[in-house]
C-alpha cells in the first residue's frame, strides 16, 4: 500500500482596514495610553466605542475618557496557548468593565493560575511599551491591588487615576473641535494592519501522492478513468464525471497547449514576479483537464490560446514533493494548436 504523504501548511496575510473617525479615535487613544469610549444615545458608554448608535443609528461622536483600571464581570482559563495569543503560557481571558464605563472590553488578563482569578476582580491595563494605534496597545490586564486614595486623588502606590468630571467619564470634545491628533503632534490613526494566519497539516490522498512523488523523480503522472478514459493529472481518486475509482500511472511529457489565462498587472503583498506576467491554464497532451502555472519565456501580450508550451523544471538540487518543481512553462515555438484539439477543455 503507498504511503500518503502530508506536509504543514500556513495560509497567511495581513489584513488591513481603514479605521474611520469612530474606531480610529480609539486606536488614537490607545497610542497616546488612554482608553476612549464612545456614549450612546440611550447612556450606555461603551469600550471600544460603536461606530453607530444601536437605537439612532446615527455616527458615534460623542467620546468620553474612562480609566485604565476596571472589574472582570467574567472570565475564561486558557491553560494551553495557541499561536498568535497573547501568550506562551497560561493566562486568562476576561470581559472587564473599566471605572466610567457600562459595557465591558474583551481582552486577556496575566496571571499565573485561575485560583489568582475572579469575577469582581480589580484590574488594570499593562501598556505595551511601544504603541502603534492597535488593540494589543493594551500588552494585557494585570490584578490591581486596592489603593486608598487621598483628596488629590493619587492612588496609595502612587499611580494616578484619571480625575472624573461626573466620576464616570472625563469628556472629550466632539469631531471638529479640536484637530484630532494624538495630543503630541501625532498623526491621528487612520488604519490597521492584523496579520492574520491559519496553520493546518494537509494529507495528501493516495492518488495525489504518486503524483507527488513523481515530482520529486522529475516526472508528471496522472492516472486514468476505466470507464470514461479520461485522464487527469493532477491524479483524483474518482472520476468527477462518472464517479468510478481512476487507475493506473500515465507518465506525460511536459509539452501542452495554454487553453485561457490570465495576464496579472496589479501588484499585491508576497509577489515573487514583477508584472506583468502570466497565469495560465495549460492542458499536457495525453492529458484531459488542464493545470494552472505561471508562463515566462515571452512578453505577456504575445501570450495566446492555443500556445505551444513545455514545462521548465528548477535545478534537480532544488526539487521536492511540488508541483513547483516545475519552475514555469515557457514557448516552444511549435504553431499554435488546432482549436479543435482543446476547445472541449475550456
Amino acid at each position: 500500500m503507498t504511503r500518503t504523504l502530508s506536509a504543514p501548511v500556513t495560509v497567511a496575510f495581513d489584513y488591513t482596514r481603514s479605521t474611520g473617525p469612530v474606531l480610529g479615535r480609539f486606536l488614537t487613544g490607545l497610542r497616546d495610553g488612554v482608553v476612549v469610549a464612545g456614549r450612546t444615545s440611550d447612556g450606555e458608554v461603551v469600550v471600544p466605542p460603536l461606530e453607530y448608535d444601536p437605537v439612532t443609528h446615527e455616527q458615534t461622536t460623542d467620546f468620553v475618557e474612562v480609566s485604565d483600571t476596571g472589574t472582570v464581570t467574567s472570565w475564561t482559563w486558557v491553560p494551553e496557548p495557541v499561536a498568535g495569543q497573547p501568550f506562551d503560557r497560561p493566562f486568562a481571558f476576561a470581559l472587564v468593565t473599566l471605572d466610567g464605563a457600562t459595557k465591558p472590553l474583551f481582552h486577556a488578563v496575566d496571571v499565573a493560575s485561575p485560583d489568582q482569578i475572579s469575577t469582581g476582580m480589580r484590574v488594570r491595563v499593562r501598556w505595551a511599551a511601544e504603541r502603534v494605534g492597535h488593540i494589543n496597545d493594551i500588552a494585557a490586564f494585570e490584578p490591581a491591588a486596592d489603593r486608598d486614595e487621598g483628596a488629590d486623588g493619587v492612588a496609595g502606590e502612587g499611580r494616578a487615576r484619571p480625575r472624573l468630571r461626573d466620576e464616570a467619564a472625563t469628556e472629550l470634545s466632539r469631531p471638529g473641535e479640536s484637530d484630532g491628533d494624538g495630543g503630541d503632534g501625532e498623526e491621528p490613526v487612520t488604519g490597521v494592519v492584523t496579520p492574520v494566519s491559519l496553520d493546518y497539516v494537509y494529507a495528501a490522498s493516495p492518488e495525489e501522492s504518486t503524483f507527488y512523488r513523481g515530482l520529486d523523480e522529475g516526472r508528471i503522472l496522472g492516472q486514468r478513468c476505466p470507464s470514461c478514459q479520461k485522464v487527469y493529472v493532477p491524479p483524483r481518486s474518482a472520476c468527477p464525471t462518472d464517479g468510478t475509482p481512476t487507475e493506473g500511472e500515465i507518465e506525460l511529457s511536459g509539452l501542452g497547449t495554454i487553453t485561457t489565462f490570465c495576464i496579472v498587472n496589479v501588484p499585491f503583498l508576497g509577489q515573487k514576479i514583477e508584472p506583468p506576467y502570466v497565469s495560465a491554464y495549460v492542458l499536457l497532451d495525453g492529458a484531459d483537464i488542464a493545470l494552472l502555472h505561471l508562463i515566462l519565456g515571452v512578453p505577456a501580450d504575445e501570450v495566446r490560446m492555443g500556445m505551444r508550451v513545455k514545462a521548465v523544471w528548477k535545478p534537480r538540487e532544488e526539487w521536492a514533493y511540488s508541483l513547483e518543481n516545475i519552475d514555469h512553462f515557457a514557448p516552444t515555438g511549435d504553431p499554435d494548436a488546432d482549436y479543435d484539439t482543446y476547445k472541449r477543455h475550456l
